[in-house]
């Protein structure tokens, strides 16, 4: 049997060690085979080693690490994290790492993840970050899979036993539409399980007061409640006047309980609403609730409401979804984002709200689709808060592999945080700046939503929800007539993609509006660390987005 080999002290290696010398092996014969160039981390320096998917993770590391780590990243700086393939020497940076940190399955292709997972040692520490730093209070937001969806669901309830009213158990709620006033028709209505449809409002027949308005009447059950579809045809401010009235008996005179007028926000900012103090409803669940016991209309108000499955005409029979938060109608604007501009479907059943294809405004009554099975938006590092949550976690992973340095992990983990709070006030600051009117952030898709919710911003709209579709003919249109209704000033690419996006910076530059650069997941040679990413998104929206300071900065033309 051939002498164990030993260090240049003659210590005998540890089972660690000669796993290592295996995996080292192992990468080497690739290396050679693949002719490619050398792996970056080694088992010879005496530091930890330690892989990420991305430079941004690899930065953050370094931030806690400090010269106790070698930390490398698998997908290059400037390189696309969601289409980077892997590379040999990938795979023996991977066998070489004691420690892998990367940050969410749905952010990272999957030839990355399995790259590590392939090549890691047995004992090799691999974190997660998005999932493990809820812990640290990171705050996640949900994956929205349809963005048309993702607005605030909008419902009819009637609520209370009406005793006041004569009512008893059998007795109804007429939830009637008396006026509409806006530069468009609305519509409520209600799809059954088989696709038919129930209309409960249209007005661009007009309202027949000497027939009751029975065409824009609904009728509820006492204590029930039903989701609806709104529609509007056209961007602006809209106002809905109804009235509420209990029918005891089939043979009773309604009894009138209250009236009350609505405003919705459709596609604007809900600052022309011209209501200054009003709550802005945008997302959640909300009904407007004849409320029996109180003798009232109002808003009831769930912030975290909404569920999972479609909602059908069943919801119309007496289900209990809770009451939320009571709001005077005049308390409130009814926000329908610029994300809900739709195209009327196929099918005669659909035909009441326009030729198939015409766009409009729509609140969905369906909410199917929304959350894709608890999915989490992977961008978390766009709110700085969150840096700080994977800062923590990074530090006791460090902490746990190499204990015996516990207490620099520590220092260090402790001064980059203090760095952090600093970034997050001073980004804060600078976005505060930017009038309200123009906080309407339009991108090449989906990875701003924790920047947009973190400081303030709206989401106004993307080329697509994901990089690797296709922008049609309609986003196209949809895209540009956002961009128009909200008057936006700028629009925002990230710089890696420049030379390959056109879609955006070509409908930008038709309307004759700014271009500028925004960074997403990417450091390069402009922004080498997560602090500078940070502080030039910051500036860059600033800029952009305030009238005075709007001239373009096409990354394109860099």
């Amino acid at each position: 049997m051939d002498p164990v080999e030993r260090d240049p002290v003659g210590r005998e290696p540890t089972g660690r060690e000669v796993t290592r010398r295996i995996a080292v092996a192992a990468a080497g014969a690739l290396l050679l085979a693949g002719c490619a160039s050398p792996a970056a981390l080694t088992p010879d320096d005496g530091r930890l080693q330690v892989v990420t998917t991305t430079g941004l993770l690899a930065d953050l590391v370094r931030n806690v690490g400090g010269d106790l780590v070698r930390a490398v990243a698998l997908v290059p700086d400037g390189a696309d994290p969601h289409g980077y393939e892997p590379t040999l020497r990938d795979a023996a940076d991977a066998a070489h790492a004691d420690v892998a940190f990367s940050n969410y399955a749905l952010q990272e292709p999957r030839g990355v993840i399995r790259t590590l997972e392939a090549n890691l040692r047995p004992q090799a520490t691999h974190v997660s970050l998005a999932e493990e730093s809820a812990k640290y209070a990171a705050e996640l937001i949900p994956l929205i899979e349809n963005a048309n969806l993702d607005t605030i669901w909008l419902g009819v309830r009637a609520q209370g036993a009406g005793a006041a009213y004569g009512a008893d158990p059998s007795s109804e709620v007429l939830f009637t539409v008396t006026a509409v006033d806006g530069p468009g028709d609305v519509f409520a209505y209600l799809t059954g399980t088989f696709g038919d449809t129930d209309v409960y409002l249209d007005s661009s027949d007009g309202f027949d007061a000497a027939g009751g308005y029975l065409d824009d009447t609904m009728t509820l059950p006492l204590d029930a409640h039903t989701h609806l579809s709104w529609a509007f045809t056209e961007p602006g401010v809209y106002t809905l006047d109804a009235q509420a009235r209990v029918q005891a008996g089939q043979s009773a005179r309604p009894v009138p309980v209250d009236e009350a007028r609505f405003v919705f926000a459709v596609g604007v900012d809900p600052a022309r609403a011209q209501r200054p103090d009003a709550a802005v409803l945008d997302s959640g669940h909300a009904d407007l609730t004849v409320d029996l016991d109180g003798g009232r209309l109002e808003v009831r108000y769930d912030a975290q409401g909404g569920t999972t499955r479609s909602a059908t005409a069943a919801d119309a029979h007496g289900h209990s979804h809770g009451g939320g938060m009571p709001f005077a109608p005049d308390e409130v604007v009814i926000a329908v984002p610029s994300r809900a501009l739709d195209e009327v479907p196929d099918g005669r059943q659909f035909a009441f709200l326009g030729a198939p294809g015409s766009r409009l405004y729509q609140l969905p009554q369906a909410v199917l689709g929304r959350n894709v099975h608890g999915e989490i938006d992977p961008h978390l590092l766009q709110n700085v808060r969150n840096a700080m949550a994977y800062t923590q976690l990074i530090r006791d992973t460090l902490v746990d592999a190499d204990p015996e340095h516990a207490r620099e992990y520590r220092a260090n983990a402790d001064a980059y945080l203090a760095e952090l709070t600093e970034l997050d006030d001073d980004v804060r600051e600078r976005l505060a700046d930017i009038p309200e009117e123009h906080r309407d952030v339009v991108t090449t898709h989906a990875a701003f939503g924790y920047l947009a919710d973190a400081y303030g911003l709206r989401v106004a709209g993307t080329v697509t929800p994901t990089p690797s579709v296709e922008a049609s003919l309609a986003d196209r249109r949809k895209l540009a007539e956002t961009i128009r209704t909200l008057e936006v000033p700028a629009v925002f690419l990230e710089p890696h993609r420049a030379g390959r996006t056109s879609t955006l910076a070509d409908i930008a530059r038709g309307l004759g509006i700014a271009v500028c650069p925004l960074y997403g997941d990417t450091l390069d040679g402009t922004v080498g660390s997560y602090i500078e990413l940070m502080r030039f998104n910051a500036e860059s929206l600033h800029d952009c987005l305030t009238p005075v300071h709007s001239t373009s900065t096409d990354p394109e033309a860099r």
